[in-house]
C-alpha cells in the first residue's frame, strides 16, 4: 500500500461561496479556503461592508487570483437568485456553500419589536434557505456539493435577550438534518458548525466585565479566536468530512456538550 505523507491541497480548484464573509468567521473561512486551493466568492450585505469585503479579497488573492466579492442581501430571494446566477455564469459550478450571513441584536421577549424578530430570522434562517435552495439546483446537476451552515451553541443553551437568535440557530440545525434526509445517497453533504463564544467584531464590543464572566463559564477558560473555529469548516468542506451527514460540530471549549 502506497502512503503519501506529503502536504495536500484539500480544496484544489473547488468553488466556494461564503455568505457574510466580509468580517469575522466568514472572512477567516474565506482566507483558509483560499490557502487550500479554493476559488472563493466573498458575499457581503451592503455598501457599509464593501471596504471590509475588499480587504478580505486582498488577503484571499494572495492564494487565489480568481476569487471575487459580491454584494447581496441574503434575506432577499430575488437578490440571492441573481447572486447564484452570476457565480454560476463565471465559475460554471458551486461546489461549497457556507451559509454564514448574520446579524446580532438583543432585547427581552416582552420588549422585542416585531421588526427586530423578523429582520434577524430573515437573514439567518431565510437566507440559509434561499441560498441552499438555489445552490442545490447546481449541486444536484453535478452530483457534488458541500453545504455548511453556521449555527451556534446557543441554539442548545438558550440565551436571555437573544430568543430570536437562538430560535433561528436552532431552526438552522433542524433544517440541515431535514436537508440531509432529502439529499439521501447523492454526493452532497450538509452539516452545521455551532461555534461557542468567539472573539469576533460583535463580541469585541462587549464590556470587559461581561467577557470575564463568559470566560469563567467556559471549562477551557478562554473565548475562542476565529482561527480555532475555522478547522471545523475546512474539515466538513474537504473529503475528510465525507462521512459526516446532517451533523453539528461545536467548537466551544467545553461550554456546552451536544
Amino acid at each position: 500500500m502506497k502512503t503519501d505523507l506529503g502536504p495536500t491541497i484539500k480544496l484544489d480548484r473547488k468553488v466556494a461561496l461564503i455568505t457574510g464573509a466580509s468580517s469575522g468567521i466568514g472572512a477567516g473561512v474565506a482566507t483558509a479556503f483560499a490557502k487550500e486551493g479554493a476559488q472563493v466568492i466573498i458575499n457581503y450585505p451592503n455598501d457599509q461592508e464593501e471596504e471590509n469585503a475588499e480587504n478580505v479579497l486582498s488577503a484571499v488573492s494572495e492564494y487565489s487570483e480568481s476569487s471575487m466579492i459580491i454584494k447581496t442581501d441574503v434575506s432577499s430571494p430575488d437578490q440571492v437568485s441573481k447572486m447564484i446566477e452570476m457565480v454560476e455564469d463565471k465559475y460554471k459550478t458551486i461546489d461549497i456553500l457556507i451559509n454564514n450571513a448574520g446579524i446580532a441584536t438583543s432585547a427581552p421577549i416582552h420588549e422585542m419589536e416585531t421588526d427586530m424578530w423578523i429582520e434577524l430570522l430573515s437573514i439567518h434562517l431565510n437566507g440559509t434557505f434561499y441560498c441552499t435552495r438555489e445552490c442545490l439546483r447546481i449541486m444536484y446537476k453535478n452530483n457534488y456539493g458541500r453545504i455548511i451552515n453556521t449555527a451556534s451553541q446557543l441554539a442548545y443553551k438558550g440565551s436571555a435577550g437573544f430568543a430570536h437568535y437562538t430560535a433561528a440557530k436552532g431552526a438552522i440545525i433542524s433544517f440541515t438534518r431535514s436537508l440531509s434526509l432529502e439529499i439521501g445517497k447523492q454526493n452532497i453533504r450538509a452539516n452545521c458548525v455551532a461555534p461557542g463564544a468567539t472573539m469576533t467584531r460583535m463580541l469585541s464590543e462587549v464590556p470587559s466585565e461581561i467577557l470575564d464572566g463568559i470566560k469563567a463559564s467556559i471549562p477551557k477558560g478562554s473565548i475562542a479566536d476565529i482561527d480555532e473555529i475555522i478547522p471545523a469548516y475546512l474539515f466538513l468542506a474537504s473529503s475528510d468530512g465525507d462521512h459526516f451527514v446532517g451533523q453539528t460540530i461545536s467548537p466551544n471549549g467545553g461550554d456546552h456538550f451536544l
